[in-house]
């Protein structure tokens, strides 16, 4: 395994993840980097615009309206580790461990970044891919910041794999969010239980669902919101 060179440490994060994903995804004929109006997009994919999204999505909700509204199709890729391992290393770069992080990631996880803008789902040119990947999560030491991981700071994400591909081109794609039992009428922490996540992501998943109309919200059970899927005619 590489060593990261020194003056990287710190400057990288985001940017190793992002070049390896941008090229893993190019097909023959793509342009990258291509200017349109006062933005540049990552890939241009005959007449589709693919942005590679490693971060949330806030950021870049301006970008996406814009192009939208002069009527680009537009296709954001985001990546969501189902595996990460984090290896730390030395000021050299040297690695001095790796191990599987007891945190795993998982299709459900992308509702959190969807609540930026959940109702472009609702727009035929907007569309939403999510990689399933393994990654690597380097870090080093800074003593006196990061007081969670004991002064631990990551330096930037390596992809290992991409395990599968899920695209969200409408609404009801949503539907591929739920777990695969759910009671008539439920809520959140029953989401949260079906999903094997923290009912944090399970309320994303219910606001982005019922903001599209692919649930309905059908009243309240003490003080947590219930939901049902609509009736299929």
């Amino acid at each position: 395994m590489a060593a990261i060179r020194p003056s990287a440490i710190g400057t990288l994060r985001e940017r190793h993840l992002h070049a390896t994903l941008k090229r893993w995804y190019a097909q023959p004929g793509d342009r990258e980097e291509v200017p349109v109006g006062r933005y540049v997009v990552d890939l241009v994919r005959g007449d589709v615009l693919i942005e590679i999204q490693t971060r949330g999505f806030a950021g870049m909700k301006p970008k996406v309206k814009t192009l939208l509204a002069r009527g680009h199709r537009l296709r954001v890729v985001h990546p969501i580790a189902v595996n990460r391992w984090i290896v730390n290393v030395d000021p050299d770069g040297t690695v001095l461990t790796r191990r599987l992080s007891p945190r795993h990631g998982a299709l459900a996880d992308i509702a959190s970044e969807l609540i930026t803008f959940p109702e472009l789902l609702l727009q035929l040119n907007f569309e939403v891919e999510v990689l399933l990947t393994a990654e690597e999560e380097y870090r080093h030491l800074v003593p006196g910041t990061c007081w969670r991981r004991k002064g631990w700071t990551v330096i930037e994400r390596r992809l290992v794999d991409v395990l599968d591909q899920v695209v969200l081109a409408r609404a009801s794609d949503l539907l591929k969010l739920l777990p695969g039992e759910l009671p008539e009428r439920f809520t959140t922490a029953e989401l949260a239980a079906g999903l094997r996540r923290p009912r944090r992501v399970a309320q994303h998943v219910a606001y982005c669902m019922a903001r599209t109309g692919v649930i309905d919200v059908v009243g309240k059970r003490g003080h947590a919101v219930e939901y049902r899927l609509p009736a299929i005619e």
